[in-house]
């Protein structure tokens, strides 16, 4: 039998008067690679900071095995006391472990070492912790969303390194497919108690429901036990008052327990209002090339897209998915070649990103666009707080703003607000984030019965599999290939999944002093006047492609320059100034989107 790492019994911990844990436990063994599942705010990240010893347990017992070694990887680390990254990741060592795994991991994950903490995106961020995380090569390594932020390439990487490890580990993840490769254990944390299943998370779910299906049973019988003590209280406790306390004690602690019993929580009823029928053809594409100054983003593409199809579109992060689907749904122009747009196309875009929330919004005023309290899906008016309901909201979180929301609650709300308008093209970008498995098992049913036409960019390899028919992968230099099926159907078709990124070794350095100063660190996030600009362009673009269709109508009258030469004159030189400022807002909009594709690794 492996011996106990680390244990923790009986742990409880109420937050603002709410209990988040109750009776929870978790047991990891050497060898042990522990899955760690649970909705939304059951308390996982907290559980996992009170093994870490970062959040002390208002009752219960934390034990660690002497000598234990152990690493935590939080949800958002914070680099910002550290010079550089490599001083970062080397700080998480112990006296004895070697310096230079932090080097090679920090290159295989994509960086250097050298970069300014304080200027990293998002995703460089995660890899930098991950580094720092894996590199003492811990007993126990704890990890809160690892894959947070990661594109396929790390996400995959990270997959292989953690399988490599002798370390024992506890994961939590939405990743199924990350769940499924890397855990032979797993606890469900539910209503602040947890459960122990010997196997991995392959296994869960069907176990999960047994276990909520035994419970509604017993609750059953426990109704119909209270039933029958209630019956005798009714017609026999008057004769034997004496003798039958015991029954009437019995049926107090009956009705004790299903006042007390908390249910599961219910499942979030998911549907999209469809659109009107759209034409068979919904996008063609035909040597199709786009290019970001020198560097080529969509080369020669040739794309059919039908009614109904389901195109996943996957690559690293700075690939140009964003602008693919840009380009696919109309938004932007290519450079060169030919798209075609089908007919009666109703487009609905789910954007997990988050930033078209408006963080003093309050929910009802997000679902109803601030429009009255009902709204319309499938043709049937609900009461907005009817809808919440539907997506797990409590009745009195109508007027609750969206900046105090977690990250979940947030994707959820999106859903809820998208899927109430009509559609026939869902755009879905990266829409897993955030939800948890349940959430996301009901937005893959959704789509399964979506009668519509679904683009599709993700990071997560299961819900491709699941949703996509069809996976269009970036294979570099601006090359994109389609292959039948899901993603694990590209993998077998290619060979290979999607290649993991490594930072390049710096030539060896001279003694020999140099000249010339040292070259300014490259930018590492975008600046505020460029943000502002990217969230602008687009309406400008708009205008400008307005008013280029307002001079060409006025140009398309053949008596015009007969009758008024001035003024076809004024309308051919408003028609060219139009098409420069349209193209020029267009290079700029495609240059900001790369860059913050690559930089904030979205």
């Amino acid at each position: 039998m492996s011996r106990i790492l680390l244990h923790l019994r009986g742990i409880g911990l109420t937050f603002g008067g709410r209990p988040i844990l109750e009776s929870a436990e978790l047991a990891v063994a050497e060898g042990e690679r522990v899955a760690l599942v649970g909705r939304n705010g059951s308390g996982k990240s907290t559980l996992l900071k009170i093994a870490a010893g970062m959040v002390e347990a208002d009752k219960g017992e934390r034990w660690v095995q002497p000598g234990t070694t152990i690493r935590y990887l939080p949800q958002e680390p914070d680099v910002s006391a550290y010079k550089t990254v490599l001083d970062y990741v080397e700080a998480g060592l112990g006296p004895t472990d070697n310096s230079h795994r932090c080097i090679s991991l920090l290159r295989e994950l994509g960086l250097s070492g050298d970069e300014d903490p304080k200027r990293l995106s998002g995703g460089e961020i995660r890899r930098a912790a991950i580094a720092r995380t894996l590199a003492p090569e811990p007993d126990i390594v704890l990890l809160d969303e690892p894959t947070n932020h990661l594109d396929l390439p790390a996400i995959e990487w990270l997959e292989t390194e953690l399988k490599s490890l002798r370390s024992a580990f506890v994961l939590i993840s939405h990743d199924r497919r990350f769940l499924q490769s890397l855990s032979n254990r797993t606890v469900w944390l539910d209503r602040g108690e947890s459960k122990r299943l010997e196997r991995g998370f392959a296994h869960f779910e069907s176990w999960r429901d047994e276990v909520l299906a035994k419970e509604e049973a017993e609750q059953v019988l426990l109704a119909k036990r209270i039933d029958t003590e209630e019956y005798w209280m009714r017609h026999g406790v008057t004769a034997r008052r004496k003798r039958n306390m015991r029954r009437v004690d019995l049926l107090a602690s009956l009705r004790k327990e299903r006042r007390e019993h908390v249910g599961a929580m219910g499942a979030v009823r998911m549907s999209a209002s469809p659109g009107d029928l759209s034409g068979k053809l919904v996008a063609e594409a035909k040597g199709m090339s786009k290019s970001f100054g020198d560097r080529p983003i969509i080369a020669n593409l040739d794309l059919l897209i039908m009614r109904g199809d389901r195109l996943g579109i996957v690559g690293p992060n700075g690939a140009g998915k964003t602008t693919l689907i840009k380009l696919l749904t109309g938004q932007i122009e290519p450079d060169s070649g030919s798209i075609r747009l089908g007919t009666n196309l109703q487009t609905v875009t789910l954007d997990q990103s988050r930033q078209s929330l408006d963080p003093n919004a309050t929910l009802a005023d997000v679902i109803t666009d601030g429009r009255g309290s009902s709204v319309t899906v499938n043709g049937e008016t609900k009461h907005v707080v009817s809808y919440m309901k539907d997506f797990l909201f409590p009745p009195d979180k109508a007027r609750t703003p969206v900046s105090v929301l977690s990250g979940g609650e947030r994707g959820r709300l999106i859903l809820a607000r998208e899927l109430a308008k009509p559609s026939n093209l869902l755009v879905l970008d990266e829409p897993t984030n955030d939800l948890d498995l349940e959430t996301l098992d009901m937005l893959q049913e959704m789509l399964a019965d979506y009668q519509g036409t679904i683009l599709l960019v993700s990071h997560d390899r299961d819900f491709l599999d699941r949703v996509a028919t069809s996976v269009l992968m970036s294979e570099g230099d601006g090359k994109w290939t389609e292959y039948a099926g899901g993603y694990s159907d590209m993998v077998a078709q290619r060979g290979q999944g999607v290649e993991a990124r490594k930072a390049k070794a710096e030539p060896e350095k001279s003694s020999a002093p140099s000249a010339a100063p040292p070259a300014p660190q490259a930018q590492r996030k975008l600046s505020f006047k460029e943000k502002h600009a990217l969230e602008t362009l687009p309406g400008l673009m708009d205008k400008l492609q307005k008013d280029i269709a307002k001079h060409e109508a006025a140009l398309a009258d053949a008596s015009l320059f007969a009758r008024d030469p001035k003024g076809f004159d004024a309308a051919i030189a408003a028609l060219a100034k139009a098409r420069e400022e349209l193209a020029k807002a267009e290079e700029q909009w495609l240059d900001l989107e790369m860059k913050r594709e690559e930089l904030e690794g979205t």
